[in-house]
């Protein structure tokens, strides 16, 4: 396995979460800083540092974060009014964790994409 995230700690419950989903792909947990009401982080299991090291092996996983995503959206009571799914990629995409992860957001009517 590639260096320790700290999402890699929240996978192996070294740390603790609010962890809302868990198999053996993927993992769901609240964003302890949230920029909307509801705001989740869903990561694959392995770690995989930018959107840039995926490989074919991987597109179960990155299709599992989509369909939990829509889950956690009906549960959260978001799925009517919408929600947005966002995944940054390195330093002009402003990636702070390397560990591919997806922002869900909703629970409010949310900005502009970018600025």
């Amino acid at each position: 396995m590639s260096n320790e995230t700290l999402f890699s700690k929240i996978v192996a419950k070294e740390i603790p979460a609010d962890i809302l989903y868990q198999d053996e792909l993927v993992t769901a947990f609240r964003d302890i800083t949230p920029k909307t009401p509801t705001h989740i982080l869903i990561v694959p299991n392995k770690i995989i540092p930018t959107i840039d090291d995926v490989v074919a092996e991987d597109e179960a996983a990155l299709g599992r974060m989509i369909t939990v995503a829509a889950k956690l959206a009906k549960d959260e009571g978001i799925s009517e009014d919408g929600y947005r799914l966002i995944i940054n990629c390195k330093d002009h995409g402003r990636q702070e964790v390397y560990h591919v992860h997806m922002h869900l957001l909703g629970g409010r009517q949310l900005g502009t994409m970018v600025d």
